[in-house]
């Protein structure tokens, strides 16, 4: 028997008619809606998903869709949803009322604005759709007053309107990134970390992000750690100016402090001096490296022997840093070599508020003695002698000094003369009685109190003392010669 070759036919595969997957896309969607009303929103999604693969044309799924995208806050992928939504539905309210939303929390208040508006072309009595569009009026006037605000360099005022704009747009990664730069700028690094780190941690590659991490390892004196996220915010953003500069102005204040610290330790004091002061001229705004250059371009004039003017540099360092226990060390140091030892006692008191160690109590303890010291009358001085004056040296100058302010030279002068003369006379001998005293010299030094001695200043006679000195039971008197000339004779 004779056989045909040929296909057995088959069944043919019946599609789904276009009714039948409307109703499957539409049990999607109810099914979403299920598991939305329940704040399951990655189930929602999944279903809302099934709707739109079952239905492409159907513009409520997209709405649906990007309304679950919006709660799981995925903003940029919300919009695309809610854009394909009015593209095929230009009269979808709700889709022009998500559309709008999606850019006010990206910052995109004039997209955002026209979506509003087109919300009131179709219903113009929706009242949600009239205070969106306030909200996003607000946003614009808050970047405009942030814009004055950067140029004026009121950082505060920056990020007062980023606060007041991101309550509104809270997905806007510029106006974060430009809150995050100025709380750098106002030395608060810790809170700008903060914001670009979470930025960072959606978006590895935000060069803005980067830009502001640098910036504050920039403002707290780690450079190199600066220059490297400079470095890659430029690999991510090869035209980002801010970081471009930002990274050249930390290369060459590094160098500059380095060649400086350099020149320092080889004793080149001049040379280091000019240097810290050309790195000072680099970035104004690099508070804590440039209050370090100031204490160390305070330390070279200590060197140089230029106290008040390291002083001065001191100040300036803890006028940008007060908690700077090195420039009030330093300072303190220069006080007390220039015996401006209040001065020197105030900031060792600072030091010891902050670091109590058993060094800065010493050296305060020493600043309060020598501040006590300077109280005193200075027996060194009335004499004329060096505090380190020996026995002979203190002798001489007791012979001169007496002789000079010895009351009888001055019986012709007048009243007011002849009384100061007189205080100055008794002063040279309680000094000479004081120094020309081991002991008394010695506790006199120390700071200590004569009085415990016994030893009252106001009871011993400065005569006693003369004579005692020039030797002799006879008088002494000063006979003139010539007008202003004395000479002094025993008896």
């Amino acid at each position: 028997m004779a056989t045909i070759d040929g296909d057995v036919p088959m069944e043919p595969e019946l599609e789904s008619s276009d009714e039948e997957l409307e109703r499957e896309a539409e049990g999607f969607k109810e099914q979403g809606n299920a598991f939305y009303i329940n704040k399951d929103y990655a189930e929602a999604f999944n279903y809302y998903t099934k709707a739109i693969d079952a239905s492409p044309k159907n513009a409520s799924y997209y709405g649906n869709r990007a309304a679950t995208l919006m709660m799981l806050t995925r903003y940029r992928d919300a919009l695309e949803d809610v854009q394909q939504a009015v593209r095929l539905d230009d009269t979808f309210t709700k889709g022009h009322l998500r559309e709008g939303k999606c850019h006010l929390c990206l910052g995109n208040a004039m997209a955002a604005s026209r979506c509003f508006q087109r919300v009131l072309e179709l219903e113009p009595d929706s009242s949600q759709a009239q205070q969106e569009l306030k909200n996003a009026e607000s946003i614009l006037e808050f970047e405009r007053m942030a814009e004055l605000g950067f140029e004026k360099r009121d950082f505060r005022m920056v990020v007062f309107c980023m606060d007041r704009a991101l309550q509104s747009a809270s997905a806007c990664h510029r106006f974060k990134i430009l809150k995050a730069e100025c709380l750098a700028l106002l030395g608060r690094y810790a809170e700008a970390q903060s914001v670009a780190s979470d930025i960072l941690r959606m978006d590895s590659t935000n060069g803005d992000a980067l830009y502001v991490r640098g910036l504050c390892l920039y403002y707290e004196d780690c450079i190199e750690k600066a220059v490297l996220f400079f470095t890659q915010a430029l690999r991510m953003a090869p035209d980002h100016e801010k970081a471009r500069l930002a990274c050249r102005d930390a290369k060459a204040l590094k160098a500059k402090k380095e060649e400086g610290n350099r020149a320092f330790k080889e004793g080149n004091y001049e040379e280091a001096y000019t240097l810290y002061s050309e790195a000072l001229t680099i970035d104004p705004n690099n508070i804590k490296t440039n209050a370090k250059l100031y204490c160390n371009r305070g330390t070279v004039g200590s060197k140089l022997k230029k106290l008040e003017q390291a002083i001065e540099d001191c100040t300036k360092a803890i006028q940008l840093d007060d908690t700077y226990i090195k420039a009030y060390l330093r300072r303190a140091q220069c006080y007390m070599d220039t015996e401006q030892y209040e001065e020197a006692v105030r900031d060792y008191e600072k030091v010891c508020q902050t670091e109590k160690t058993k060094e800065h109590k010493h050296l305060l303890k020493t600043a309060q003695m020598e501040l006590k010291k300077s109280k005193r009358k200075d027996y060194y001085k009335i004499l004329g002698v060096e505090k380190t004056a020996t026995e002979d040296q203190i002798k001489k100058g007791y012979r001169k000094r007496a002789l000079m302010h010895h009351p009888d030279r001055h019986s012709a002068a007048s009243v007011e003369v002849q009384k100061e003369e007189e205080k100055k006379f008794k002063e040279v001998g309680e000094a000479f009685t004081v120094l020309s005293d081991p002991k008394k010299r010695s506790r006199y030094d120390s700071g200590q109190d004569l009085e415990e001695d016994g030893m009252n200043m106001g009871d011993f006679d400065a005569n006693n003392i003369f004579k005692a000195f020039f030797g002799g039971p006879g008088g002494f008197s000063f006979e003139a010669s010539g007008p202003g000339n004395f000479f002094f004779q025993f008896g």
